[in-house]
């Protein structure tokens, strides 16, 4: 071994010994970086002190342990750069329990690689307080007979104290001794028992709460775990007991019996008991809570079944999109109305985003939170358009085997939105009418009258004037319906918003099918503002998913329609007749349907299917077919 060897051995063997000295250190010692807010380091006995593991403390900023204090923690650091040194025990931090201890705290500076720290030497001061006075207790003790006579003094002091402590506390407190007779009672525990504390003293304490059970049965004294204590030195718990007061009256406690033990005999025990009728009452409280609860849960069970199909139904768009003047005014028409409680009546083709207007509308109402609850009145069977609305009873008709809530119902508080209104049939508009002028109804089979508060929100493609006219529609309900209406305008009158709409779909389409990175080019938009979009945004949406399917590459392959032979029936259509009556209206309809279903095989929804080629719902195209005795 070199000379140099040995001198680098005797270097590393001091450096390993001074951290040792630091590291195990009986003062809590800590390297404070005033430049970082970060402790540098820090030894045993400051991460007992604070409660924190190294590593954690190493990481944790010195302004959250000293959050409340951060400005005179500055202050002090400061003092200390300026000085080179400083002492303090203003200062107090917060250990990781949620304590916080007050702190004496030396410190002094330190160069390291160049930057100046501080080394903060940490004291608790309560530890600080009891050092000083064992050593000052230790000089009385040498003091003589004077000093110890004032220590006595001291004691008994201590001992006032204590019983005063005792008094003070809330919980009933006593001690008996071996024999079950009280020797101390507090008067918490007195008062609770209606007591004087020096009646209690010195007399059988079971005798005085504990005689019976809640029931009125008798309760030996050899059964009381309270007396247990005193046999067996363990200590006894009672969770639901009963205590007895001197009037005759009981209440129910809590409580602990803990032995007392002196020189290894059992001298006594001491209770601590507590009354817990408020709490008995809040749990009697939550337990009723629960029972309605159970109420609600099932109500909420009941509606969760309607709204399913509300959850697997597939938006158009989450919110409003387009710039055009017709949508800004739809906007301004949302703000005005919302706030409100009047009726609205959407009016728009199919495809145009009533539905969305409506769950607009409905979020920015005072409703909000309550629910929005959606009827597709196309998709109800004619039978069940009643229940469907008001709900029924068990056994209110065939097939009703148990109670069922209707969507008014479920509806309560908040926003009924009856999409395709048109489609109800004439005498259930009656019952209609009745709940929106009343706010009352009846379920199926029922004979109570129940109130609802609901907002009611309609939509529908046909003309409702055209309607009242062929008397399939009741004049009072379109006047109850239409208070604020709304025109959703066809996409062929808005083809400024074509190019937002497309992109939104493409990015929303691609996220759900996982196929990101497609683009709209100029010439898929200028493509797209050509076509008249018979079939509107739901039809938009539907070519730019089908686009992004058969699309290879990011460029979009986009499969239009060729309207040539659509306009050519159309103009035929118009120029053999104007006016149509309702019969003609129907018989076309009849064709028309007819027609789709010859071009796609009989095939009613999917892709390609008749819903699609006619840019309907396929629960519309279900409930058309047959009201027409086409299906």
């Amino acid at each position: 071994m070199t000379e140099t060897d040995s001198l680098s051995g005797w270097a590393d063997l001091a450096y390993s010994s001074r951290h040792m000295v630091f590291e195990h250190c009986a003062e809590a010692i800590a390297l404070l970086n005033p430049f970082s807010d970060r402790l540098g380091d820090l030894n045993i006995a400051a991460c007992k002190l604070l409660g924190y593991p190294r590593q954690e403390l190493l990481e944790l900023p010195v302004s959250k342990l000293f959050g409340h204090q951060l400005a005179d923690l500055i202050v002090f650091t400061q003092a200390v750069m300026d000085k080179g040194r400083g002492w303090t025990e203003e200062l107090s931090c917060n250990c990781k329990s949620g304590e916080r201890i007050e702190l004496e705290i030396s410190a002094t500076t330190l160069q390291i690689k160049g930057e100046q720290q501080l080394i903060l030497v940490l004291r608790e001061l309560s530890h600080e307080r009891y050092q000083r006075d064992q050593a000052h207790t230790e000089r009385t003790m040498r003091g003589g007979l004077i000093e110890w006579r004032n220590i006595l003094n001291l004691f008994q002091e201590s001992e006032r104290d204590n019983q005063l402590l005792l008094s003070s506390v809330g919980d009933g407190i006593y001690s008996i001794d071996s024999e079950g007779l009280a020797t101390f009672v507090n008067p918490a525990g007195a008062r609770m028992l209606g007591w004087e504390p020096q009646d209690m003293i010195g007399k059988n304490i079971h005798r005085i709460h504990h005689h019976t059970h809640a029931d009125g049965s008798h309760y030996p004294v050899e059964d009381c775990p309270i007396y247990k204590a005193v046999r067996d030195g363990v200590v006894h718990e009672g969770r639901q007991e009963v205590f007895w007061r001197r009037d005759g009256s009981s209440f129910p406690v809590e409580f602990t019996s803990t032995p007392v033990i002196s020189e290894g005999r059992i001298v006594g025990a001491v209770v601590v008991f507590r009354d817990i009728t408020e709490r008995r009452s809040t749990e009697i409280q939550l337990q009723n809570a629960l029972e309605e609860l159970k109420v609600l849960k099932e109500r909420l069970e009941e509606q969760n079944a309607y709204l399913q199909e509300e959850i697997h139904i597939e938006h158009n768009f989450r919110e409003i999109v387009g710039q055009s003047e017709p949508i800004k005014k739809i906007i301004r028409q949302i703000d005005v109305v919302a706030p409100t409680d009047a009726s609205v009546l959407i009016n728009g083709e199919s495809g145009t985003g009533k539905e969305l207007i409506a769950r607009a509308i409905h979020q920015a109402s005072r409703r909000n939170a309550s629910p929005l609850i959606r009827v597709n009145c196309a998709a109800i069977p004619a039978e069940l358009f009643e229940s469907e609305f008001f709900g029924h009873i068990r056994g209110a008709f065939t097939g009703a085997v148990r109670d069922r809530v209707g969507r008014f119902e479920l509806a309560d508080g908040g926003t009924l939105f009856l999409d395709e209104i048109g489609e109800i049939p004439l005498e259930l508009q009656s019952k209609l009418l009745r709940v929106l002028q009343e706010g009352q109804f009846e379920r199926v089979g029922e004979e109570r009258t129940r109130k609802v508060d609901v907002r009611i929100i309609a939509a529908t493609n046909r003309d409702l004037r055209q309607e009242i006219v062929a008397k399939n529609f009741r004049e009072d309900l379109y006047f109850r319906l239409n208070v604020f209406p709304i025109q959703s305008p066809a996409l062929r009158e808005r083809p400024i918003d074509i190019a937002p709409l497309a992109a939104h779909f493409l990015k929303q389409t691609g996220k759900r099918l996982n196929m990101p990175g497609r683009r709209l080019r100029n010439s898929d938009i200028e493509q797209l503002q050509r076509y008249s979009w018979p079939g509107n945004i739901r039809e938009l949406q539907n070519v730019i998913e089908r686009a992004l399917i058969t699309s290879i590459g990011a460029d979009l392959n986009l499969d239009l329609p060729d309207e040539s032979t659509v306009q050519n029936n159309t103009s035929e259509a118009t120029d053999r007749q104007t006016i149509l009556t309702d019969a003609q209206m129907r018989d076309l309809e009849r064709s028309n349907l007819q027609a789709a279903l010859a071009a796609t095989k009989g095939k009613l929804f999917g892709k390609e299917g008749a819903a699609e080629l006619l840019g309907i719902k396929p629960t519309t195209l279900a409930s058309r077919l047959k009201r027409l005795d086409l299906g």
